[in-house]
């Protein structure tokens, strides 16, 4: 019996012409606008009623809209449509949490610059987007270059286009396939991630943080500092700004790099992976910490790590983060230490070992322990 089909996103670069270009930009300008204008439509109707406008609805008020709109004509109906898919989750979003009894903001409109994505709903030989003569095909856009870097093994459903904001364009395509189910494997790990080291295993093993964001510093102070001095609204203060959002872009995309060869060794090698269920948001708030924690991408990683496992028949554990660097691996006894010890020695057993280490062990304990 054949696992059943999963959703994967594949992330390609595209080249654009400028005229391809111009009227993506525009595209993306106008999905804004009925954005922001779909968003207040539920806001009024919700305050003058008492109940919600549905998705149904602002579609019909959408297709009045094209005919007074010439730019809103011009936008493909597939792209145009599924803006209004994104304004019901927003809103979804907004009453799930308030019933939950959270307090959250009411969804926000975008300013310039905040839409950055123009989805095609179906992708195939006479619909939104296709594949044509190693091209892509973008109805009412033309031929797009696109680079292949991966073989794509399944049925494209989805095309999305994203804008960084380095200016470079992208294909994001979801695409349904089977996933590579890898051989039995009962081998358990516990895997403890951290700042010195990006991540120490039970057995002892040490992966190295490469600190992409801490090697970048100097460089993006420098491209900081010219967009500071460049005048508001001028040239020479987009070419610097794009050169910084460059920058980070590449940051971003090495950290990433590193994530997916690294959760890709760690998924292959063991059956079972244990860490820790961290509250990331909540330890950012550590102002000495944040800039490390956020360097190094753990909730990212962790995500990474997850649905790969679950892909390839795998197993993620996640356990309560509390006490694993304090006892001692060997006893149980507590050992209070600050972060500034990095080296776990007990009093009690005599045991002397790297603290990540010893907390990657007691990770692996808990996981047996449950």
């Amino acid at each position: 019996m054949s696992s059943p089909k999963e959703i994967r996103n594949y992330k390609f670069r595209i080249y654009p012409n400028k005229e391809q270009e111009s009227k993506l930009t525009n595209w993306l300008t106008t999905c804004r606008i009925i954005y922001n204008s779909a968003l207040a439509d539920r806001k009024n109707y919700y305050e003058r009623t008492g109940n919600g406008l549905t998705r149904i609805a602002q579609q019909e008020t959408l297709k009045a809209d094209k005919a007074k709109h010439p730019k809103v004509k011009e936008v493909h109906s597939q792209v145009a449509q599924e803006v209004l898919f994104r304004v019901e989750r927003a809103y979804n979003n907004f009453f799930r949490r308030v019933q939950a009894g959270e307090k959250p903001g009411y969804p926000r409109y975008k300013g310039p610059g905040q839409y950055k994505s123009l989805t095609f709903t179906q992708f195939g030989d006479g619909l939104g987007a296709s594949f044509q003569n190693d091209k892509l095909k973008l109805s009412k856009i033309g031929l797009v270059k696109i680079d292949l870097h991966r073989e794509i093994h399944g049925q494209v459903k989805i095309c999305t286009i994203k804008r960084e904001q380095s200016g470079k364009w992208y294909a994001v395509l979801a695409v349904e396939e089977y996933p590579v189910l890898f051989s039995p494997n009962w081998q358990t790990i516990g895997l403890d991630v951290g700042i010195k080291e990006f991540a120490v295993l039970s057995n002892g093993e040490k992966i190295a943080n490469p600190k992409h964001l801490q090697k970048s510093e100097r460089k993006l102070k420098t491209l900081q500092r010219s967009l500071s001095r460049k005048k508001k609204g001028s040239k020479n203060r987009a070419k610097a700004r794009n050169k910084l959002a460059r920058q980070h872009e590449k940051i971003r995309h090495q950290r990433k790099d590193f994530h997916h060869k690294i959760s890709d060794q760690l998924v292959w090698r063991y059956g079972k992976i244990v860490v820790e269920d961290l509250q990331i948001t909540n330890m950012v708030q550590n102002h000495k910490l944040a800039k490390s924690i956020s360097d190094a991408g753990w909730g990212e990683f962790i995500s990474m790590l997850t649905y790969k496992a679950e892909s390839a028949g795998r197993m993620v554990e996640k356990i309560p983060p509390y006490g694993t660097t304090q006892q001692c691996s060997r006893c149980g006894s507590i050992v209070k230490k600050d972060l500034s010890v990095r080296i776990h020695a007990c009093p009690h057993c005599g045991l002397v070992l790297d603290r990540d280490h010893n907390a990657a062990i007691n990770i692996l304990h808990k996981s047996k322990a449950s």
